[in-house]
């Protein structure tokens, strides 16, 4: 597989998880301390790919300073900035030379999956068409595009968000295609062009044969901000394949380089805690609870199914129920973040306020 070349969709504003997207990309929206698209690169690397070009638009900046090279991953990076958006197959084909004219792989980079590539891969080379396509069993339909493949595993059709009842079909396009070279005859060049909505129904206007292929492996297109949530809980219950950070102390608990935690600390799994963080005593973390980077949590706070990226603090009694808090952002002294609450980063909840269940605020907001 090692000639075998990739690209990870990077491209996308992510406005659905905003307010946790105001101020970074979403493949850089942590799942367990790592971006999600960190784990796209690792899974990449598992199934022997070692050369990736990646587009970007979004906070560009943050994606190349953070990935590089891609040389302490053990693969090549290489990336297409795109000024003004190109669509998932502008994207593909604004790189076309980078693929050398064989088959290739295309990923999101802000989808969390666990999927044997090398099957897909397999999957692709038997069947022989133009394209296969990812698809994945989903239980609510009318929330995704859904595919319709005959016996052969062939796509015949598509359904986009089929209302509930009226769907053909519960397999959902999960954005993963491998594509034969040809494919770039149906992409026209510089303009914005898009796989789902102009591609796949035109390949089957044209009666040109492409396949589907269902796996049976984890994924979730971290869509909302609800399923960005249940993506960190499933990757701390170990529902999804993939490296948690840290060191594991013991059954589910990792913690990273450089921690304190103080006397009395209350740790009940699973918890992951990134590096230098500080706990100090009488607090209480009850899993699942991801804590970022340098972040502290003071005496007597209580922390439940919640999720804090890396810096700001957790102020003393303070407490976060079912929640999920930006980087850098301040939770003061007695302040309370109630479940399926949002708070943006670097901004700060004063002593003594309580943040409403579902209440979203913005990054940069201070709540006096």
């Amino acid at each position: 597989m090692s000639e075998n070349k990739a690209m990870v969709m990077a491209a996308g504003l992510g406005t659905r998880l905003r307010p946790l997207t105001d101020l970074i990309s979403k493949p850089m929206a942590p799942i367990v301390n790592k971006p999600v698209m960190e784990h796209i690169i690792e899974l990449l690397v598992k199934h022997g790919f070692t050369d990736v070009v990646c587009n970007l638009h979004w906070f560009p900046d943050a994606i190349r300073d953070h990935f590089r090279d891609g040389s302490r991953f053990g693969l090549h990076i290489s990336y297409s900035f795109e000024e003004t958006l190109l669509g998932t197959a502008g994207g593909v084909k604004n790189v076309e030379g980078f693929f050398g004219g064989k088959d290739f792989l295309v990923v999101s980079g802000d989808a969390l999956t666990d999927i044997d590539l090398t099957e897909v891969f397999q999957f692709h080379k038997k069947k022989g068409g133009i394209a296969t396509l990812v698809l994945t069993e989903v239980d609510e339909p009318s929330q995704f595009g859904v595919v319709l493949v005959d016996n052969d595993k062939k796509i015949t059709g598509f359904q986009e968000k089929p209302l509930a009842g009226e769907e053909k079909s519960n397999l959902a396009n999960s954005g993963i295609y491998v594509f034969n070279n040809e494919i770039f005859n149906y992409i026209p060049g510089k303009s914005f062009y898009d796989f789902g909505k102009n591609v796949f129904p035109d390949l089957l206007e044209k009666g040109i044969t492409y396949y589907g292929f269902k796996h049976k492996h984890y994924w979730n297109d971290v869509g909302n901000l609800e399923e960005y949530q249940k993506g960190n809980f499933d990757a701390l219950e170990r529902r999804v394949k993939l490296n948690i950070p840290g060191n594991q102390i013991r059954d589910g608990v990792w913690i990273g380089k450089g921690c304190r935690i103080q006397e009395d600390v209350v740790i009940i799994p699973p918890v992951c805690i990134g590096d230098n963080c500080t706990i100090k005593k009488g607090a209480k973390l009850f899993g699942p609870i991801i804590l970022g980077d340098n972040t502290i949590v003071d005496e007597r706070a209580v922390l439940y199914r919640g999720i804090k990226w890396g810096s700001g603090y957790i102020g003393k009694d303070a407490s976060l129920i079912g929640a999920i808090i930006g980087y850098d952002t301040k939770i003061k002294d007695k302040a309370s973040v109630l479940e399926k609450a949002v708070i943006g980063s670097k901004s700060v909840i004063g002593d003594g306020i309580i943040i409403h269940p579902s209440v979203k605020i913005m990054s940069n907001e201070v709540i006096k």
